[in-house]
């Protein structure tokens, strides 16, 4: 039974549901490459003396993790080309996840029967995020050194518990003896949650009707799209092309090139540091939050919290409370109790509110990722530091209401557009003249007039229609054919397609 049903299973097509399936793949090529560097790499804080192949670094004492690190990219082979598709993968799976979390909020497919699938893909996004973290922190190269450090500073920021907080996960003083061997079980038991959630996400996938975009056939009864067999094959594809342009990468793009940063040291803080791009917006909000410290005594102890606890601790957690909260807060607003299924798609042009929340809270990281580079920014365009910190905290006032006026009034334009065409027909380009010496333009209806919008995109070209021929050809196609092709395609019996109007009725 589960064969059949899962056989008969029809599968959307969609362009903007591969997000999700990319995410996969990548996360597959991520296991396989991480699993090949295990059998490499030392989570060991004990002092070596380098003796490896990489010349500059010879007689150099670092610990046991960075030489590894080292001898695999130099010695080991295939190793650097591992290494390198394994840092590409976990990007495009970050990138990847951050995507599809854009298209279900933008599209409302968080709402019921699918509130537990948007935890899940939350819950997977920042499981991805402390991967992507764990793993370049503990190389305990000079970078990752220094992000280790940002890190001891925010637990020691939270007030009462932080210095013990702090003490408990590092093993005493920063950095101690324990710390990178600790984030190498962490950056294992990563993957295996996320594989749990993974596969939750496919059982709840499969136990519910597919969402899928509004159109002709489509309803919240009936899917349109492709059986299990074809979706599959497509889906072998999908993850050779994924599995290939990753390892292309590895091989043709550097990144992380750790024997050019040096071994970590407490008291060696490399100019121009910068955290992965997924966690820059936590370096601009602490670089732009102002220097305010809060103090106050409980039990006769004084106690203080520093600025950078509300940038680096608080934000980040409501952050994660608001993503996760956001369907649970729509649906009490909007009153519904999760009795009515919503399987079709919105777009966002048919939800103005939620696009424009959408595009102030990227306006917001994106301000915050720009002011995470003030100090690159600084030094190549000849700026003063405090100005453009300034001009980021101006923007983080200033820009996201903007943004969130702009895409409102674009989302409401769409959308009366759409209603336009639909009452008023296709331009179709040609020009009359009334008999009274005016002009206008002739309009193609697509339907009996009062055709309602029911959110499905609307045809707004002639050659949508089928109403014009195909366009000229002459670079992949050739310009003249023989006259048996010609003869081939006229057949007199061919039944001629009918125009789609009124196939068009039930958008």
């Amino acid at each position: 039974m589960l064969l059949r049903a899962l056989r008969n299973r029809v599968f959307p097509d969609h362009w903007s549901l591969l997000l999700g399936e990319i995410a996969l793949w990548s996360f597959v090529v991520l296991v396989v490459t991480g699993a090949y560097l295990t059998f490499f790499f030392d989570p060991s804080m004990a002092p070596v003396t380098y003796q490896g192949d990489y010349q500059p670094l010879r007689g150099v004492e670092m610990s046991r993790a960075y030489a590894s690190v080292l001898d695999i990219s130099f010695e080991v082979r295939g190793g650097l080309l591992i290494r390198q598709t394994h840092h590409w993968a976990a990007l495009l799976l970050i990138a990847a996840l951050l995507l599809q979390l854009l298209r279900i909020f933008l599209t409302g497919a968080f709402r019921a029967p699918r509130r537990l699938a948007w935890l899940g893909a939350v819950a997977l996004f920042w499981l991805a995020v402390v991967g992507g973290y764990t793993g370049y922190m503990k190389v305990d190269d000079a970078l990752s050194g220094t992000g280790l450090r940002i890190a001891h500073a925010l637990m020691l920021s939270i007030p009462v518990v932080g210095t013990w907080l702090a003490d408990l996960v590092f093993g005493g003083e920063f950095p101690g003896t324990v710390i990178i061997g600790r984030l190498y079980w962490l950056h294992l038991l990563v993957p295996v949650a996320m594989a749990g959630l993974f596969a939750g996400q496919a059982v709840l996938a499969l136990r519910r009707r597919p969402a899928q975009w509004p159109g002709p056939g489509r309803s919240n009864r009936t899917v349109v799209g492709q059986r299990f067999g074809r979706w599959a094959v497509r889906q072998a594809g999908l993850f050779l092309i994924v599995a290939g342009v990753l390892v292309a990468m590895g091989g043709l793009f550097q990144i992380n090139p750790v024997w050019l940063y040096g071994p970590y040291q407490s008291a060696v803080v490399g100019a121009g540091s910068q955290p992965a791009w997924y966690l820059l917006f936590l370096e601009g909000a602490l670089r732009l939050f102002p220097a305010w410290e809060l103090r106050f005594t409980v039990a006769g102890s004084d106690y203080t919290i520093p600025p950078h606890f509300w940038a680096g601790v608080v934000l980040p957690g409501v952050l994660v409370a608001l993503m996760a909260g956001y369907p649970f807060l729509a649906a009490r607003f909007r009153r519904d109790r999760g009795e009515r299924p919503y399987h079709l798609l919105e777009r966002p042009r048919d939800a103005p509110v939620r696009t424009g929340l959408a595009a102030a809270v990227l306006t917001v990281m994106l301000v915050l990722s720009v002011a995470g580079v003030s100090d690159l920014l600084s030094a190549s365009f000849q700026l003063s530091v405090d100005a453009v910190t300034w001009a980021g905290r101006i923007g983080l006032v200033v820009l996201p209401p903007l943004a969130y006026a702009v895409a409102h009034r674009l989302a409401l334009g769409l959308q009366q557009h759409d209603r336009q065409v639909l009452a008023h027909g296709v331009e179709t380009g040609l020009i009359r003249r009334r008999p009274d010496g005016g002009y206008y333009e002739v309009h193609q209806p697509l339907g009996p007039a009062g055709l309602g919008y029911r959110g499905a995109p609307v045809p707004k070209k002639l050659n949508r229609l089928g109403l014009l021929p195909p366009g000229p050809r002459g670079f992949f196609k050739p310009l003249e054919e023989t006259v048996d092709a010609i003869d081939d395609r006229a057949d007199p019996g061919e039944i001629q397609p009918e125009l789609p109007g009124s196939r068009l009725n039930n958008s």
